[in-house]
């Protein structure tokens, strides 16, 4: 499909293993019941639930590697349409009322993940269980696909504000260095439970290492270090629940090259030890 040809359209669908590699429109990506991991010329991109993934038009691969079937749901918005619901909101009324089909300017989102907000939730959630049921109503479909825009749209304020604390003189420099800081964010997100080199993080967001630890603290207020082990140590804390997984299993799942070193970290931030963590666990099952 040619980009002036392409129209808002759903993926909705179900799988354990995928690989996808091509074009793709503006688009909004869901997931749940695991991950898609998600690579464009800017970096990497880790989807779970709970987050979504805003990229705006171009090329992109996607991989699914789990033992359980992950759904996704997906939303692809047509050529300009963005654009169009944008300049419903920055043009005055009369403007609107005298030209209402001007083109639009280009609208550009920040591309990274997001936490999904409840409004934004719910907006989703309506749509994914009920558009199959519309599938044959269009009018339906479009105000669904109108909505959803609007809130991606307000949402984007927040991130405007996260770029303004950064103190640069030119509105493009603080745009390009919170995008290359996102990036290494979401590289950190990504490969959280694997041997990462502060190197790494800062080739993928093409930043010096020094001018990489002062801008991620100051936009997520903690280094990158703190970011990777608080990763781990949520995902060790929902992995110890699954009492078929070793301390070695978990040791290794999380990023850590032998349990001894796992258990340090994870009594040093719980103030627990992972086996009196799990024995807590078993104990609060059983309370019920």
């Amino acid at each position: 499909m040619r980009a002036e040809e392409a129209t808002n359209f759903v993926l909705h669908a179900k799988s354990n293993e995928f690989y996808w590699e091509g074009n793709g429109q503006l688009s909004i990506k869901t997931f749940s019941k695991g991950r898609a991991l998600y690579k464009t010329n800017r970096g990497f991109f880790a989807v779970e639930e709970n987050r979504y993934l805003l990229l705006n038009e171009g090329p992109y691969t996607i991989a699914i590697e789990e033992k359980e079937e992950v759904e996704s749901f997906c939303l692809f918005f047509g050529t300009s349409f963005a654009d169009d619901v944008y300049r419903s909101y920055i043009e005055p009324t009369n403007k609107l009322l005298t030209d209402p089909f001007t083109n639009a300017d280009s609208l550009n989102f920040f591309e990274k993940t997001y936490i999904a907000t409840p409004s934004l939730t719910r907006q989703l959630t309506l749509f994914k269980r009920n558009h199959m049921q519309f599938i044959k109503d269009s009018c339906w479909q479009e105000e669904q696909f109108h909505t959803i825009m609007q809130t991606l749209i307000k949402e984007q304020t927040t991130t405007l504000h996260e770029v303004e604390s950064f103190h640069a003189i030119r509105k493009s420099t603080r745009d390009e260095l919170f995008q290359r800081i996102t990036v290494a964010h979401e590289y950190v997100r990504a490969f959280f439970d694997q041997p990462i080199q502060l190197n790494d993080i800062a080739e993928a967001a093409c930043l010096s290492t020094n001018h990489l630890l002062r801008s991620y603290a100051q936009l997520y207020g903690k280094t990158p270090h703190q970011h990777i082990t608080a990763l781990r140590m949520q995902k060790a804390k929902n992995l110890l629940r699954n009492l078929d997984l070793t301390m070695t299993d978990i040791s290794f799942e999380v990023g850590f090259l032998n349990p001894v070193s796992f258990s340090k970290m994870f009594k040093q931030h719980t103030g627990l030890s992972p086996l009196h963590f799990r024995k807590k666990v078993i104990l609060d099952k059983k309370s019920y």
